[in-house]
């Protein structure tokens, strides 16, 4: 099992190919999914402290580029937890205003990836 550690919360064991928007939600990381886990708004950012996937699909390439983001930080809705990472939740439920974090994601990632290799 890899191990995830989220700055401010700690470590935890996560299974292997889980989303890491899942990881972060079932282990109280106070992050946003507004969207839901579509790749869509970018709310559920985070920064690899260490770990970070060598490949993203292409729907966070998209999503990036739409909202003239670089890179500087990574859609926990579009990345698996398939080896030990250490991540910052850039933006935190408990500072956005927002009434709720978003919808539960799915299980898998939505829409379904296209991998490619990170730039």
């Amino acid at each position: 099992m890899p191990k995830l550690i989220i700055e401010g919360v700690g470590e935890v064991n996560v299974e292997s190919g889980m989303r890491l928007v899942l990881a972060l939600s079932d282990n109280t990381a106070d992050n946003v999914h507004a969207c839901g886990g579509f790749a869509r708004c970018t709310t559920c950012q985070v920064e690899f402290v260490s770990g970070e996937p060598q490949q993203c699909t292409q729907a966070e390439l998209d999503v990036l580029e739409r909202k003239n983001k670089s890179g500087d930080f990574r859609l926990a809705c579009q990345s698996l937890v398939n080896d030990d990472m250490h991540v910052r939740v850039l933006m935190k439920f408990s500072e956005s205003g927002r009434p709720d974090p978003g919808p539960r994601p799915e299980n898998t990632i939505t829409p379904a990836p296209e991998w490619v290799e990170t730039p």
